[in-house]
């Protein structure tokens, strides 16, 4: 089972190789600016290394949202082109759900609950809350934080909160008992595990239909 997995929802932006749900090798920009430009160059780099044709591989996976719009867009069209042209299927898969899966295989804590944080500006992150299983305790959801937010799931089981947009819930808080703030970096090797099952059960999007994951509406501020 031959993946390539793609990334480019926040401000670094990857591509990794992946066989049978392991991954083999990533390259990681860290320009968001500059997604555009490098994400098929780590594509090409990759199988050129690796020596993998189009006809070896099995799956193309996209981080899929939520996150940046302009970095969703390149990723999704980026993935979507290449599925057309090389016919292959593609698989989609929540940024969040990634990076819960991501920080579950390297802290290994079966008791705890995963919460990922992407920045959405000002207030306010992407955020979801996941059990060890990866099953959603708290869907997907643009929210506006505030110091009590989490109260109720804090209450019940100690949470990992993780990502770029975990600090600004972090410094409203004196301190908060189960609550457990941790380094994370985002990546598309963390892809390698979920495409893996996805392409098991054949999990697919529709590439004629499929857009990314945006959670809200992009917003541009009228000129006076």
């Amino acid at each position: 089972m031959v993946i390539l997995n793609i990334d480019t929802a926040t401000s670094i932006g990857s591509v990794s190789l992946a066989i049978n749900g392991k991954a083999v090798q990533t390259l990681t920009n860290e320009k968001q600016q500059d997604h555009a430009a490098t994400i098929v160059t780590f594509v090409q780099t990759l199988m050129q290394e690796h020596n993998i044709t189009p006809d070896k591989l099995d799956a193309i996976a996209v981080s899929a949202g939520p996150g940046s719009y302009t970095g969703l867009r390149v990723g999704v069209a980026t993935a979507k082109g290449l599925c057309y042209a090389w016919n292959k299927p593609l698989i989609a898969i929540s940024t969040l759900q990634m990076m819960a899966s991501g920080l579950l295989s390297e802290v290994q804590d079966q008791d705890a609950w995963y919460c990922p944080m992407i920045d959405a500006r000002r207030q306010e992150v992407f955020t979801a809350i996941y059990d060890n299983s990866l099953n959603e305790i708290m869907p997907p959801q643009a929210l506006i934080l505030t110091p009590e937010i989490f109260d109720t799931q804090l209450a019940e089981r100690k949470i990992y909160f993780f990502g770029d947009g975990s600090s600004k819930w972090e410094l409203m808080l004196s301190s908060r008992k189960n609550a457990i703030f941790v380094k994370y970096v985002i990546s598309a090797a963390q892809l390698a595990d979920l495409s893996a099952k996805y392409w098991e059960k054949k999990q697919f999007v529709d590439l004629a239909y499929f857009s990314p994951f945006y959670l809200k509406p992009f917003y541009t501020p009228q000129k006076s």
